[in-house]
Parts: C-alpha cells; structure tokens; sequence
C-alpha cells in the first residue's frame, strides 16, 4: 500500500483507490489521464468528485467528496471531521495562527483549550507546520481531516468574521460608544440619548451579514441576539430547539443591534420601548427571505429576535404539512365552504401561520377576494389584500374586520381571537355570508369551543357558525441519513399509545450523525387533530358545555387526538415517541 508523503496528487489518489478496490485499473487510468494534466487551483479530492464516478467494489455508491474525504481519513489513520460553524469559537480559533499560515499550510482551527487545539487539514500527509504550532502555541495539536472544499471556504469566512469584530471593537472604543457597562436602565436611556453613530460601520455590516447567513444556510427559525453584563450572545433556534451560536464583545453586540435596527427602519434613539420592524434580504441561493424584528429592553441593552420567514416553508402543499389523506380531504371540505368558520389552534411557533398561508394560497383564484387582518403580516403575498392592526390609531382586529367587510370580501383571515369584541365581528362575518379563517390560542381542537364561549360568545351563534377545528403542533422529524430500527422504550410507549395496543418490537430511531449535528433530528412534520362540526357535536354546544363530553363526541365521530396523530407518525417512522410526548398535551 503507497503512503501518502507530501500533497496528494491526481497519480497518488487513482493509485491508491484503484489499490483499495474502489477504482478499475481501467477507471484509475481514465481519472489520471484526464484530470493530471490539467492546471487546476482546486483540490484534488474535489477535483475527482466532479467526474462522479462509481466505486468498482460497490457500483450503487457515488464517489463524492465526502466519500472521498472518509476514506482518505481511514487510510491515513486520522480523524474525520465535517465542519460545524455553529459549534466552532471563532474568536479563539483564529487566535491560534493567522490567516496567512493557515492558508498556506491548507489547516482551519476548530477548537482550543489550554493545553490542546484541534486543526482541519487538507493534505494529510504534510504535517510539518505541527510542531511550529505546538512550540508557538504551547498546546498539543490534533488533525482531523475535512471536506477542502469547506476548509477553504471557512478560512476566508471565520478569518474574515474575526477581522470585523476586532476592528468593529477597536472603532467603537475609540468612539466612546456602545459601553461595556450596561448594568441599570438609567445608562441605557442615557445610551439612547446619544444614538448609535456605529451602525453603518463595514465591520458592523460584516458581522450582521455573517450572521443572516448562517442563519439561512442552518435552516434557522428564529435569530436571538441577547446582551449579558461581559458578552452579546446569539443563538438560533433550529428545529424548534435554541442553540448557541456565538458570542461577541458588548461593544459589538451594541453596535449589530444598532445595525439590525437600522436595516429593520427602527428608531435608533428608542431603547425604552420594544419595537417591531421587517428586513427583506436574500438568502445565499438567491431566494428572497423575510424576516420581522422585535427588539425588547433588558437590563443589560436590547434583545433581538428575528423571526426568519422563508416562503418556500411558508407555502406548502397539505402533505408537506404533514395531514394525512383523510385530514385533507375533510380541511379541503371545511375551507371550500362559502361561509362560517374555520379556526386553527396552538402554541406560538406551532405552525399556524404556515397552515393558514398554504390554505389561502390554494383558496386565493381570480374569482375570490381574499383579505387578511394580521398583526403583523408574516409574509407579503400578492394573492391576498392584507391589511396590519395598528393599535397606536386604534387599528384592531374588530375595527379591521368591520373594515374589510366594507370591500366586497369572500374570505377573510383574522390573525388572532383575542378578545370577545373580535369574536362577535368573525361571528357577524360569517353569518353574513363570508368564509373566516382564524387562530385560538388552545391545548387541543375541542378547547377552542369551550375558550369562545368564555369569551362570551352565545352558544346559538357558535351552533351557526363554526364549521371546524384543527390543532396542531410541530415534532421534529428522524435524521434521514442516521435514523435505524432500534428496541421500543415500554414506558414511552405506554404514555404514548397506552395499554390496549401492544408493544411492537422495534421502531425508528436516530442516534445522531454529522447531518444533523448529533441531535438525531433533522426538521419538522406536523401533527393534526381536526374536528369537524357535525349534528351531534353541535347539539353539544350549550351553555354548560362539558370540555370532556365535547372530546369523547370528537373521538366518536372519528378525529383523532395529537397524541394519536404523532403515533402514526411515530409508526411511520418519521418521528421517536419521546418526541412526540414532548410537544403534544396528554390525551384526556
């Protein structure tokens, strides 16, 4: 077997893949002739990918980069890698050598502690730049290999982030401005006072572009910028659960807020009030995002949260969303009706809106007038007319309602049943011949019934006008590429389907894998208990209306609960019981 000395080379590589029974002698031949004479900057691991050959051993298995990267790893006994940004210090990675070295040598650092750092390479058998690190850095070095492609692209990337932030610091220092020192309300008036001059700085606007970008590429939901006494800290929330990001000096995190706020057309001045904006931007494909800001005070400056509002997630079909056939079938039924009510139920980030938008966008012809009431609106779409509450000019949901009965509607979206004044108008407009669409804050489909009667909704006009309930949480789904059958846990089991059916002997599970970041997850589907509003459940709709006879009356005319939802999924192998536990309400 030929050792790898020096850089690997387009004669090395087919030698010692034709040598491992992945190549033909007649495929390495081929390879080496086409691509070694050549002048090429990239890599020779990337460079071989691309003619997406086969292995001669196992002919189903394309040849890719991080096939190739595997197993060059495993021949040179080293350590495999595939780069997190998300889970690398890039401030104190990059402390440990410069840019230049690192470029020159083909290494990107990842981690560090105080006697030990870990480094990214590229050309496994090079490895004299070890002990020059070791000796200036005080620390035992360790390689893994990584994807070159990756390598190169986070060198620029992370050197470039570090770069930014220590300039943007240095610039704020000199100004005076953003202080470290942030501890009471008083200094965050004054902060106010003065503005933020610091905003449009290009270290500012690198910083803040990093950000939304790796935002996008790791399917982010949700951007948290978060001031603490020593440090700024950023999180995303992925799959519905929050991770740490990273973390910048406070100066910075000042003046990155102050950059958002600008872009979002905020009052810079303004820090004792929470406030609310938009940003448009593009995505690194191109694509354009939405993304709505709200910025809170706090003790130690302004806490951001960008909601990331991408439309391709917005606007899905009724089987991306997760319904089964037969929930389809009775939705389309319920929002294909020319008036009454149709309300969606759940947490705040359950997935109502994208329900309700994909729903629109298939109502929305030319022959209908669809407006929408929304506070604020989610996502700009041509199809519909939307109008945002305002409450400064006292622009409600009620108000807006009576607004848009005024302009000739068919359908009509209330963002949110908040109050006993907006339920009486979604009333009145679907007794005056309109479709409603609606949201309700609720644990399960039945609940709504019972909350709009608390509200003071009389039963009559419930009984006339409400055609269906669905609600719905969201559960992340099993990573594809690491999900396995895997022994059934009893007691979830049991808290999940109960005693009456039997414990089957496997189900899917996902230990957790580079694709999905060893969480086992990788995105969401949802889960959906639809009742509709038939003869016998109507005559339940009373004024001592019994919560539990309106939940057995669902089960019996066929709908099942969330927890029976997420079961199906959970034997469908999409998703793992405890998940399912997790996000659904027990069944009663």
């Amino acid at each position: 077997m030929e050792t790898l000395r020096g850089n690997i080379t387009i004669e090395w590589l087919g030698t010692a893949l034709r040598e491992d029974g992945w190549l033909t002698r007649e495929q390495s031949h081929n390879a080496i002739r086409r691509l070694a004479g050549a002048a090429s900057a990239e890599h020779p691991l990337v460079r071989l990918a691309v003619l997406k050959l086969h292995r001669a051993d196992k002919p189903q298995q394309l040849i890719d980069t991080e096939a190739l990267c595997r197993w060059l790893a495993q021949r040179c006994d080293i350590g495999y890698r595939k780069i997190d940004p998300l889970k690398v210090d890039i401030p104190q990675a990059t402390a440990l050598c410069s840019y230049a070295y690192a470029t020159r040598a083909g290494i990107l650092p990842l981690e560090t502690t105080r006697s030990s750092a870990v480094f990214a390479v590229t050309e496994p058998g090079r490895s004299e730049w070890v002990n020059e690190l070791s000796q200036i850095t005080g620390r035992r070095i360790t390689r893994v290999l990584a994807n070159p492609a990756d390598i190169q692209r986070y060198v620029v990337e992370f050197y470039a982030l570090a770069r930014s932030i220590k300039a943007s610091e240095q610039e704020q220092t000199r100004r005076g401005a953003g202080s470290n020192d942030l501890q009471n309300l008083e200094q965050l008036i004054e902060l106010g006072r003065r503005g933020n001059l610091e905003a449009n700085d290009q270290n500012v606007v690198s910083v803040v572009d990093w950000i939304l970008q790796y935002a996008f590429d790791q399917r982010a939901s949700d951007i948290h910028l978060e001031p603490r006494r020593d440090t700024g800290r950023v999180r995303f929330r992925i799959d519905g659960v929050l991770h740490q990001v990273f973390q910048m000096p406070p100066k910075v995190a000042s003046a990155v807020t102050a950059r958002l706020k600008v872009l979002a057309r905020l009052d810079l001045a303004e820090k004792r009030r929470p406030q609310d904006g938009r940003i448009k931007t593009r995505s690194p494909d191109g694509q354009e995002v939405e993304l709505r800001l709200s910025a809170m005070p706090t003790a130690f400056g302004e806490k951001l949260v960008l909601r990331v509002f991408d439309p391709d997630s917005l606007l899905k079909s009724y089987e991306a969303l997760g319904l089964g056939e037969q929930q389809i079938e009775t939705w389309q039924h319920l929002t294909r009706q020319p008036h009454g009510i149709v309300l969606v139920t759940g947490p705040t980030g359950s997935g109502k809106t994208t329900t309700l938008y994909s729903t629109l966008r298939q109502l929305a012809t030319e022959e209908v007038n669809v407006s929408t009431i929304e506070d604020p609106i989610e996502l700009v779409e041509p199809q519909f007319n939307q109008m945002q509450v305002n409450p400064a000019i006292d622009l409600g949901f009620a108000s807006g309602v009576r607004t848009v009965l005024r302009q000739d509607p068919d359908i009509i979206m209330v963002g949110e049943i908040r109050d006993l004044e907006t339920a009486e108008v979604a009333v009145q407009a679907a007794l005056t011949g309109h479709l409603v669409l609606s949201t309700l804050h609720t644990n399960d489909a039945t609940a709504a019934i019972t909350r709009l009667l608390d509200l003071g909704v009389p039963p009559y006009l419930l009984r006339a006008t409400l055609l269906g309930v669905m609600a719905q949480r969201l559960a992340r789904q099993l990573c594809p590429h690491c999900k396995a059958p895997a022994p059934v846990d009893a007691v979830e089991w049991r808290a999940l389907a109960g005693d009456e059916r039997p414990l089957p002997e496997q189900a899917m599970a996902a230990e957790g894998c580079l694709e999905c970041r060893a969480t086992g997850y990788l995105g969401r589907v949802g889960l959906y208990e639809l009742v509709e509003i038939g003869p016998e459940f109507r005559d339940l709709i009373r004024d001592n209306t019994d919560l539990e006879q309106l939940r057995r009356s669902a089960r019996a005319a066929g709908a099942a609960s969330l927890r029976e939802a997420g079961l199906h999924k959970v034997l469908a192998g999409l998703t793992h019981a405890r998940e399912v536990l997790r996000v659904t309400p027990p069944t009663e």
